[in-house]
């Protein structure tokens, strides 16, 4: 049984009405309609998931009725009964949208309960496809809440915690109570970084495009300044050049993410045996393109690993440090942005990254 079909039948003749409902009302919920009019008004106070109407009626034919009708209620699934004089029009209320398909006449019972059937099942996945998009408008409405929060109700109280225990470190010296502050240091360092993490990985994955007009020189140095703020460089020769001579327009989020993940993998990444750090970083703004390379002299991938390194949560060492989300990010980002990633890597001797990306104004 599919009582729960509803179905609109229009028709000037009323015999043809009586015999539609008569031979499909164990079927489906029928309503008729005795000329377009009527049809309307129907379709404005019922629930209907299927409309057939005949195409030649007085005043108003069928294919002028479903133009009205997709006025006032655009849902339900339109099918039209027609001779074969008909088919020039027809075939432009297809073609326009209309009319997901015609019927000849005289109709056969079976036929017509059939496209019945398959035109509900339309209506009806686009009606749960119309939900599903209500609720991921929801979701992602919820997500922004949530990364707004986890921004400013969690960094927050974590940094004054990380500000106190550096003015408690200043009041002491017994050095077992300052080994204390350190590990608190230590961990409030280790979930702040976490949570920047989920705030990039938000940012470059589920946020969409925000072009703006890209100057890399201003762009690296706000991120040159964060990353002195947050890493220890002492120990790291960081050479930066930025060579941009044209306007560029870019995500400037899903470019800043791109070079937060580079830099703080070349940062972790390091050797600890003695020796000259270095990490460089070459911007090339050419031709509508820019060209990012990062290279470091650090512990390197092995070969083996290669393949897996932009892989979610994939760690290329053994080195307790990183989520595995950082090329992950990075990854994401430059395909977002309609860019290309390679990495050439040496077990022990360093990395380097290129990031090609379009312009895209």
């Amino acid at each position: 049984m599919n009582n729960h079909i509803h179905v609109l039948y229009i028709d000037d003749e009323d015999n043809n009405l009586k015999s539609f409902r008569a031979s499909l009302r164990k079927d489906f919920k029928v309503f008729t309609a005795i000329d377009a009019e009527e049809g309307l008004q129907v379709a404005q106070t019922e629930e209907i998931h299927v409309v057939i109407a005949d195409q030649r009626m007085p005043g108003m034919t069928g294919t002028e009725f479903f133009e009205k009708l997709i006025q006032i209620n655009p849902d339900p699934i339109r099918i039209l009964l027609t001779g074969y004089s008909d088919i020039a029009s027809v075939i432009d209320a297809i073609n326009k949208g209309e009319v997901y398909r015609f019927i000849d006449k005289p109709w056969n019972i079976e036929q017509i309960k059939n496209s019945i059937k398959n035109a509900a099942d339309i209506y009806f996945m686009r009606q749960e496809l119309k939900e599903k998009n209500i609720r991921l408008k929801k979701l992602h409405t919820e997500m922004n809440q949530f990364v707004y929060s986890l921004s400013h109700e969690l960094r927050g109280p974590l940094m004054s915690i990380s500000g106190v225990s550096k003015l408690a470190k200043m009041e002491v010296s017994d050095p077992n109570i300052l080994e204390y502050f350190e590990m608190i240091d230590s961990a409030t360092t280790k979930l702040d970084d976490f949570i920047y993490k989920m705030l990039d990985f938000y940012r470059s994955t589920k946020i969409d495009h925000k072009v703006t007009e890209i100057k890399f020189r201003d762009v690296l140095g706000q991120q040159m300044e964060a990353y002195k703020a947050k890493f220890n460089l002492s120990e790291f020769n960081v050479l930066t050049q930025v060579n941009q001579d044209e306007l560029f327009y870019s995500d400037d989020a899903k470019i800043r993410v791109i070079l937060n993940n580079l830099f703080s993998n070349s940062v972790q990444f390091q050797k600890n045996e003695q020796g000259e750090k270095k990490i460089s970083i070459t911007i090339d703004v050419k031709d509508g393109q820019a060209i990012i390379m990062l290279e470091d002299n650090g512990i390197g991938i092995d070969d083996r690993h290669h393949p897996e390194v932009f892989n979610l949560f994939t760690r290329a060492t053994q080195k307790n440090v990183g989520t595995g989300l950082g090329l992950y990010m990075v990854k994401e980002a430059v395909e977002q942005l309609g860019g290309k990633i390679e990495l050439r890597s040496i077990l022990n001797e360093g990395t380097t990254v290129r990031v090609v990306l379009p312009s895209l104004n």
